[in-house]
């Protein structure tokens, strides 16, 4: 990455329902635009996981407005860094790209109590990745 290109992230699970969903809005909330990012799942659900939805607004962050999307070679390509949480298997691996397999329990079907610890974790992961990529944290 040169000093002026702004660094891409992509976040990719299944459902691009939970974890992708809440990192992406983590990164993008806490890099103040300064990381373009995205997420993305190989068999993306619905809609996001609701417990997603309400852990993230207990932290300030409303991702009600969020949608799941497919996960396509176009993004994979677009992004400096891929970050995958239990779907490295279907995530295609272009050269150049950096990768990391955050190992992180799936909120899918859990309440808010279960999804908390998650959240936390995850916003721990993304702060690092940020540290990681020279850009404090808001």
């Amino acid at each position: 990455m040169s000093e002026s290109k702004q660094p891409s992230v992509l976040f990719v699970c299944v459902h691009n329902a939970g974890r992708s969903q809440m990192a992406a809005a983590f990164l993008t909330h806490l890099s103040e635009g300064r990381v373009e990012v995205r997420s993305a799942g190989s068999t993306p659900a619905d809609a996001v996981n609701p417990a997603a939805v309400q852990a993230m607004a207990e932290a300030g962050i409303d991702l009600s407005a969020e949608t799941p999307k497919v996960l396509t070679v176009d993004a994979v390509r677009a992004s400096d860094v891929v970050i995958t949480m239990g779907c490295g298997d279907t995530c295609p691996v272009l050269p150049g790209k950096r990768y990391l397999d955050w190992k992180l329990d799936d909120p899918a079907g859990q309440g808010v109590e279960a999804v908390r610890p998650i959240r936390d974790e995850i916003e721990g992961r993304v702060r690092g990745l940020l540290a990681e990529l020279g850009i404090e944290a808001a």
